[in-house]
């Protein structure tokens, strides 16, 4: 048990040694990585335009120069937006203006016999975007003769939400603290901010929330909006726009004010000319997101008035600047209500009702970023307000920076589900899109996994879903596979066999943890505060029930889970039919939801003949075999990777096999007291006593 328990406080931040293969440079190894042949003699481009820049920046460190500026050979880089010279004879303005601001194409023409090929777009923002496409084709090898590519980006609004506070501290953080150094703002610039906005227009992302959303009232002081001003211009060539997180008490604890009630015509005017100060100093500036009357935090609800009044009112002073207002819809308060019916029964009454610059932010499930919930009812419930979906990049539910787990397959899960509140075919990337019901305004955020590591993410691993994110939300239609192939290419490599065998490892991760987590739609079995590791026995004095796990999975010696049916709490009935009906029964309800919508007896016997208790033991046991799977895989891939970067997945992968055992025997230990049935022969037995586990209390300070 000793030895078990020194292995969870174990880092490997003394293997990663070598700076050349540090993971610093994320999928940007432009210098490291072996690019494909030289196909362009020269480049016909104004040679000040940003784009032109960086991908001279790219070439140089790829083949130790720079491309010609000239017309004359036969293989040009043609590169220009709408009314440029540059593109004068190709006739492309009627299908630049149809790919907006952001899209682009990448086409080849053959002409006078000189092979052409052009990067257009109408404005300098899809110029970049376009660029980045043409430096991920040359880094992946997948660099065709002739090219024909039409993009553009599926939501308007890709947006990483930042949970870093002003003490440099980071909310559910797990690779160092924040990069945003406020104190040494302006006298030092890290050079780092750079190097943050290269890595996220790269992959599309236009947009970045500073602060954390439970956020302090300063950073809407003068001394902080100057540093703000400072990010924003060095984001701005990247065409990235700065967002700030906002405490919706501002008025009274900064502005002196004795309300901060939204219709209070002293604090309308307070946000007015704070809104006014912001643009004053950052013209581009995007808005606000905001957290309020969740969770503690002051809203519009502590004056009488409702979320819709907060967010127009917030949404008025910002609507002559362009900005818009991301307003969060996690929302629970402490009744005796289901949790995962609370935030659709706050909004839907809300409907309609909102600005249209106003854009509900809802996380992916109900509950909690938990490794694997149902969509929320509000994608099919929201039929006239803006709706954007959050996903965690960070790992706060899913074995923080020790697990490799890609989450591309979770957000897949979630953006492919159908709703069916339109009919067949609304999905909740066709909801949230703008797509469905014909809407401009579309916008996803990430909540961010960055930190001052130098890998950036704790886990070279987790990059991958900081480059998941940006590509889905650039475009929903990408695989779960396509995502995983590219990266792999452009930060370790290109061989065929590496990176099948590394990408089948990480599309089966995500099934892994919710495995040897929580199997059946079991939820929030997490240990108290840090949701590191498991107590599904937790008790805390004086604490609400629904932040404990007892509260989720129900189990008593009848039987385990949550009973959302229509005989339970009725959850089901806020999805829209036929999922109501399927959700409400046991024979009709995926089995990956079982636990999350039914309570079920320990004997109810699962599609493949296993009794519940059976198949949890069989689910748990697969979760820890898939981890030996990947450690197995990771140790046959050694030829491929850097002895650094290897040797540091390595030690994780040996720490998340050790949680996984951990995870398993807990849970399983647990629930026999309730279920009072053997653990099956085949399963392998528990190396933990029960008694033993639940002593376990880790230090988060010293583990994180």
């Amino acid at each position: 048990m000793t030895r078990y328990i020194s292995i969870i406080f174990l880092f490997t931040v003394s293997i990663l040694l070598s700076q050349a293969e540090d993971g610093s440079k994320l999928w940007l190894r432009f210098g490291q990585t072996k690019a494909s042949p030289i196909h362009f003699t020269g480049i016909n481009a104004d040679k000040n335009l940003f784009a032109v820049k960086e991908l001279q920046k790219a070439w140089k460190e790829m083949y130790r120069k720079q491309l010609s500026f000239n017309n004359s050979g036969n293989q040009t880089l043609v590169i220009g937006a709408t009314g440029s010279k540059e593109l004068q004879s190709f006739g492309l303005n009627k299908n630049l203006e149809q790919l907006g601001e952001e899209g682009y194409l990448i086409k080849s023409f053959d002409t006078h016999g000189k092979h052409q090929t052009v990067i257009a777009a109408k404005g300098k923002a899809g110029l970049l975007y376009g660029v980045y496409h043409l430096l991920r084709l040359i880094q992946t090898n997948d660099l065709p003769e002739n090219l024909n590519i039409v993009e553009k980006p599926s939501y308007a609004v890709r947006i990483l939400n930042h949970w870093d506070n002003l003490d440099g501290s980071i909310e559910r953080g797990y690779a160092g603290h924040s990069i945003w150094k406020w104190e040494e703002m302006p006298t030092k610039i890290s050079p780092r901010y750079t190097e943050y906005a290269r890595a996220n227009a790269s992959i599309g992302i236009n947009g970045s929330v500073l602060n954390n959303v439970n956020a302090s009232p300063n950073i809407l002081r003068k001394n902080y909006l100057e540093k703000v001003k400072i990010l924003a211009g060095i984001f701005r060539p990247f065409h990235i726009k700065v967002y700030l997180s906002i405490n919706f008490s501002a008025p009274s604890v900064i502005g002196g004010l004795p309300t901060a009630d939204p219709l209070n015509p002293a604090v309308i005017k307070w946000w007015g000319d704070k809104v006014n100060e912001i643009y004053q100093l950052i013209p581009d500036f995007g808005g606000f997101l905001v957290k309020a009357n969740s969770e503690g935090l002051p809203g519009p609800q502590d004056f009488g008035r409702t979320h819709a009044d907060g967010a127009n009112m917030l949404a008025d002073a910002l609507k002559p600047h362009g900005g818009i207002i991301m307003w969060r819809a996690f929302v629970y308060s402490p009744d005796n209500d289901d949790r995962a019916k609370q935030a659709y029964n706050e909004f839907v009454p809300l409907d309609g009702k909102f600005r249209d610059n106003v854009i509900v932010q809802v996380k992916n499930g109900p509950i909690d970023f938990q490794p694997r919930e149902p969509f929320s009812p509000l994608f099919g419930g929201l039929k006239l307000t803006k709706i954007m979906p959050e996903f965690q990049i960070t790992q706060e539910y899913l074995g923080q920076s020790n697990h490799m787990v890609y989450l591309a397959p979770l957000w897949k899960e979630c953006l492919d589900s159908d709703t069916y509140c339109q009919g067949k075919g609304s999905t909740v990337a066709r909801i949230t899109d703008g797509t469905l019901y014909k809407r401009e305004l579309s916008a996803i955020a990430g909540v961010a996994n960055i930190g001052e590591d130098t890998n950036w993410c704790g886990h070279h691993f987790a990059q991958a879903n900081w480059y998941a994110f940006g590509r889905l939300a650039w475009n929903h239609n990408l695989t779960s596979e396509q995502i995983a192939g590219e990266w792999l290419k452009m930060t370790f490599n290109k061989d065929t066999g590496f990176v099948r065998s590394a990408s089948n490892m990480m599309i089966a991760s995500r099934e892994a943890v919710v495995n040897y987590m929580m199997p059946l739609g079991l939820h929030h079995l997490f240990a108290w505060e840090h949701h590191y590791g498991p107590e599904p026995w937790c008790d805390f004095p004086n604490a609400r029930p629904d932040w404990l796990p007892k509260y989720y999975h129900q189990a008593n010696e009848d039987g385990i889970g949550f009973d959302r049916s229509s005989h339970g709490t009725n959850n089901v009935e806020q999805y829209c039919s036929p999922l109501r009906e399927m959700f409400d029964k046991t024979e009709t309800c995926p089995e990956k939801y079982l636990l999350w919508f039914h309570h079920v007896p320990w004997n109810y016997k699962m599609k493949d003949g296993k009794t519940l208790w059976d198949e949890l033991c069989y689910l748990y046991d697969a979760g820890v075999k898939d981890v030996r799977r990947s450690e197995a895989t990771w140790n046959n891939l050694q030829a491929y990777v850097d002895k650094e970067r290897f040797e540091a997945v390595k030690a994780k992968l040996a720490i998340q096999e050790q949680d996984a055992i951990w995870w398993k025997d807990a849970c399983l230990l647990y629930f026999q007291g309730f279920s009072q049935q053997p653990i099956p022969p085949y399963i392998e037995a528990p190396v933990h006593k029960l008694d033993d586990l639940k002593k376990i209390k880790l230090n988060m300070a010293s583990h994180n």
